[in-house]
């Protein structure tokens, strides 16, 4: 749990830090400093990688990401609608690539997703007439897949994005067609059925907004009724597209402490701090919300200001003092991307914007937010 005085501590630090923004950006810190190693016996630190990093043609940002990380995320390869684009047909090569990269460099590799409702063909729900199939087909149709790609994998993915963003703004479950189809026991099923394939991996449910109340509640009831029916919920992880000004240290550190309540892991598992103007009303992450194009929305695509830099740099360096108060439940953090040119909301929820959200930048160079992050890290080691 975060006492007050840690609380204060993150809040001061942000202040401290923002405060020294008046002052030209100090030159990042030496090359050799690393994230992996920066927080090792905390938790690991990790990035989702796109195909270009694993299959080393972005030989860049492949050497930065062996350099700083030691567990990685498929932002995309896993995903029904690359893996398993058509009835009968798997395609492992993306995928197979992704677990040889990892393996190689010793690191800890997630599974995302096996069950979402986004980036999953149609052909998943429906039958040759183009009508929903029922309960029963779509079942099996999960199951076939899950041990499919589960066990493709056995013993080398360690975990698993078995669910993916099942509940709506107000906690209640999403009605999507697997809800619509199977009913709200797919969850239970989904996990079921990963279980079966690997008794060994570590299996998550993944979700965003969580530190909002009304989806934290929804949370807490979903992970309560799957612990008390045996299923093997071994971590939430709570995806983490954050704002400039929210969540606050307070919401992170009381949802973290609400979930830990129930007796899982607490993962931070998409990272990134968006620090453009908000392009839609509400904050989420739906990948499905769109936004036109406005030059107001847009104010940095010319480079970012030191003042906003500095200010990104307290903003992480305020999560992450959350994070480390919580290392006893929390076993990893995982950013969405490595440099700001492979994030995703570069095009979401607007195309063609140019986004800074993440500690490296678009030359896959530390930023002023790296160095906070680090510093934050080295504070907590000298603390102890």
């Amino acid at each position: 749990m975060l006492r007050p005085s840690n609380a204060r501590r993150a809040i001061v630090l942000a202040l401290i830090l923002a405060t020294a923004c008046g002052q030209a950006p100090a030159p990042s810190l030496a090359p050799a400093a690393t994230l992996k190693d920066a927080f090792r016996g905390a938790f690991r630190v990790g990035a989702a990688l796109n195909s270009d990093q694993f299959f080393e043609r972005d030989a860049r940002g492949a050497a930065l990401v062996k350099a700083q990380f030691n567990t990685i995320t498929a932002e995309n390869a896993l995903k029904w609608e690359h893996v398993h684009p058509r009835p009968n047909t798997y395609d492992f090569a993306a995928s197979d690539q992704y677990v040889a990269f990892g393996e190689k460099n010793g690191m800890f590799l997630v599974g995302h997703t096996l069950v979402w409702h986004n980036q999953t063909p149609r052909w998943v729900f429906e039958d040759a007439s183009g009508k929903p199939v029922g309960r029963d087909t779509l079942l099996a149709r999960m199951r076939d897949h899950i041990q499919t790609v589960v066990g493709r994998y056995k013993g080398r993915i360690k975990g698993w994005d078995v669910v993916n963003e099942a509940l709506n703004e107000d906690g209640t479950l999403r009605r999507s067609p697997w809800l619509t189809i199977i009913g709200d026991d797919y969850i239970v099923k989904a996990f079921e059925y990963a279980h079966e394939a690997d008794s060994a991996a570590e299996l998550y449910y993944n979700d965003y907004s969580v530190e909002n109340a009304a989806k934290r509640n929804g949370a807490v009831q979903l992970i309560t009724k799957l612990k008390a029916q045996g299923v093997p919920v071994a971590a939430i992880g709570l995806q983490g597209h954050d704002k400039m000004d929210w969540p606050t240290p307070a919401q992170q550190d009381s949802t973290i402490v609400a979930l830990a309540k129930l007796g899982v892991k607490v993962n931070i598992t998409e990272l990134d701090v968006d620090v453009l103007p908000p392009a839609v009303q509400n904050r989420t992450a739906d990948v499905s919300m769109r936004a036109q194009q406005d030059p107001r929305t847009n104010p940095y695509a010319s480079g970012l200001p030191d003042s906003v830099q500095r200010a990104l740099a307290a903003r992480y360096a305020s999560l992450f003092q959350v994070f480390l108060a919580h290392r006893d439940v929390i076993d990893r953090v995982t950013f969405w991307g490595v440099g700001d040119g492979d994030s995703w909301l570069n095009n979401w929820p607007v195309p063609g914007r140019v986004s800074y959200p993440l500690l490296f930048d678009r030359q896959d160079s530390p930023k002023l937010a790296f160095d906070a992050v680090i510093r934050t890290a080295r504070q907590m080691r000298a603390e102890k």
